[in-house]
């Protein structure tokens, strides 16, 4: 894996996910060491702001993303963005989630949209999903916050709401803010639709935010279907100056799976 030059992609090291073997505010640590400039988290509402804000700046790091509450994840939610009736609810979260984001300087926050109970009428919910997003990116435009919604796959979340790009290039244009944009997770796309460096030229003009797992199997961007170098150097190609989160679950401790990163190591 030679990187091409040109701008070369900026990684976030996912604390969610990767360097799982250690406490999680000692994964900070981990991340600089390892090479990251930059990390990415699903859920950072059950750390204290500032203790968070110490951990990214004492370790020279950037925080480029975290996601809006999703809900009861424990009780299987996953967002409510699409949810008629919980229109307050799903405001309160995004107000929570722009505290998070100032307090930070967390550029782009990840909204989600739920899974749908069995018979959910789909017009109404996406009415309601356009609706909460047009207020949200206005509240976010406020605090200089960019939103992006992400399809995801079907066969890791059955009734996702949003499981296509077209489905979400659709919301995106409907709400028309310039803080909304969408959020590409290739392995998501390639278990789905495929195509992934059609995905990337096609979307350049609305990609906020890039995301990478090796499918099938959501390991190291080493091993599988997908060939990833020449995917990094795409994203050079065209310009994409945004970052690309490493979202992945690691065949076994992080830093022993990390070769792929050599090349891109700060």
């Amino acid at each position: 894996m030679i990187p091409s030059g040109g701008l070369m992609p900026r990684f976030a090291a996912n604390l969610s996910m990767l360097f799982t073997e250690i406490p999680f505010l000692d994964r900070f640590a981990a991340a600089r060491e390892a090479g990251f400039t930059a990390v990415e988290i699903l859920f950072p509402y059950d750390v204290p702001v500032g203790v968070l804000a110490a951990h990214v700046s004492d370790n020279g790091l950037k925080l480029v993303l975290f996601n809006a509450a999703p809900g009861d994840w424990h009780f299987g939610e996953r967002g409510i963005a699409a949810m008629a009736g919980r229109e307050d609810e799903f405001a309160r979260q995004i107000d929570q989630a722009l505290v998070y984001a100032t307090a930070l300087g967390c550029p782009t926050i990840h909204v989600m949209a739920g899974i749908l109970p069995d018979g959910a009428d789909l017009q109404l919910a996406y009415e309601t999903y356009v609706a909460n997003l047009a207020r949200a990116t206005t509240a976010a435009a406020a605090a200089g916050v960019t939103l992006a919604i992400e399809p995801i796959n079907s066969r890791d979340m059955p009734g996702y709401f949003l499981s296509t790009t077209r489905e979400a290039r659709r919301a995106i244009a409907a709400v028309g803010a310039p803080n909304l944009g969408l959020q590409l997770d290739l392995y998501h796309r390639q278990i789905m639709e495929g195509d992934l460096a059609t995905a990337i030229r096609s979307n350049l003009q609305v990609l906020r935010h890039v995301q990478i797992a090796g499918p099938p199997d959501r390991r190291e961007p080493d091993d599988g279907e997908v060939n990833f170098p020449y995917l990094f150097d795409l994203l050079d190609q065209v310009g994409y100056g945004g970052y690309v989160g490493c979202e992945y679950r690691p065949r076994g401790r992080t830093m022993d799976g990390l070769g792929w990163f050599a090349p891109w190591r700060a």
